[in-house]
């Protein structure tokens, strides 16, 4: 069991720490407003790779196959991250006024995050992998106790992850340059219309 733990771990670890759209909006937010909004986009993520993990461990993957549910769900992708982006450039061009968060941006954050990750379906890719690879681990079909341990490990680097990202950006933001922040800021609105068009693409 400590086995599949351990590499639930590291496998948590590279999908949450990976670049992505989940990492572009974090740093975005955590560089205007600190630490907190930053943490927020984060956990708020893992209600999708909570749930996109449920799906990919259990089988249910298989209904993304049909195309009546993964186009609709990849449209919707390729705009939210769209728009992402383009507020990304938008405040690159004009830098907002950086300072604590206000309690409705913090709620936003936190819907943020947790829509992008439910919006990608290319997560669902990751874990039917990772459902493979954990009966590879196993030599066998995994029973509920292995299935469980796994999620478990994941999900605990995912918290982990949530910190370690939240008090990197924070710093970056305290340390950086007016100009590094509007660089970083229109960094992470190319990335983020970058994955919107790969999204696009998957239609």
């Amino acid at each position: 069991m400590l086995t599949i733990f351990f590499y639930a771990l590291v496998f948590g670890f590279v999908f949450c720490l990976s670049p992505g759209a989940v990492l572009a909006e974090t740093l975005r937010r955590g560089l205007l407003h600190g630490f907190t909004p930053a943490l927020l986009v984060q956990i708020g993520s893992l209600v999708g790779d909570a749930v996109w993990a449920v799906i990919g461990l259990t089988g249910i993957a298989l209904l993304f196959e049909h195309d009546a549910v993964r186009v609709p769900l990849t449209v919707f992708c390729a705009l939210y991250l769209a728009w992402l982006g383009v507020r990304s450039l938008m405040d690159a061009w004009q830098l907002p006024a950086t300072g604590s968060a206000p309690a409705s941006s913090r709620k936003n954050a936190l819907a943020v995050g947790a829509a992008i990750s439910l919006a990608n379906p290319k997560n669902i890719v990751y874990w039917g992998a990772l459902g493979s690879a954990l009966s590879g681990i196993v030599g066998a079909a995994p029973s509920h106790g292995q299935t469980l341990m796994f999620f478990a490990g994941f999900m605990a680097a995912s918290v982990l992850s949530c910190f370690l990202v939240a008090t990197l950006v924070n710093l970056l933001r305290k340390n950086a340059s007016p100009t590094w922040q509007r660089i970083s800021h229109g960094a992470c609105g190319i990335v983020l219309m970058y994955l919107a068009v790969l999204a696009a693409h998957g239609v």
